[in-house]
């Protein structure tokens, strides 16, 4: 049991260590969040799962002047950053909503 325990309280520091959050600035990695966003197959700046709860940040999709935190402009060309949609081991999580995008 104590093995258990200890292996639950090791992956959980392990797994918080090395994810990155947010920033109150609405950035990950010095880039913002926010923008004309390209979705890719590799090579992403960012992998994104998208979940119903408990998202890092909550998004919407606009079509003109994605200039807050949590607006995407989806585009073929010329993109502010990249993101590939997975399902494990994410740099964040989104939820898509039709209003009050950003942060928690």
């Amino acid at each position: 049991m104590k093995k258990i325990i200890s292996l639950l309280v090791f992956s959980f520091a392990f797994s918080s260590f090395f994810s990155q959050k947010i920033n109150n600035d609405c950035t990950l990695k010095e880039i913002p969040i926010y923008g004309k966003v390209k979705i890719v197959d590799g090579f992403a700046d960012f992998n994104v799962k998208i979940v119903e709860n408990f998202s890092d940040i909550k998004v919407k999709i606009v079509t003109d002047f994605p200039d807050e935190c949590g607006e995407w402009q989806f585009v073929d060309s010329f993109p502010d950053f990249t993101i590939k949609f997975v399902d494990n081991f994410p740099d964040f999580t989104v939820k898509f909503v039709d209003s009050f995008s950003g942060l928690k």
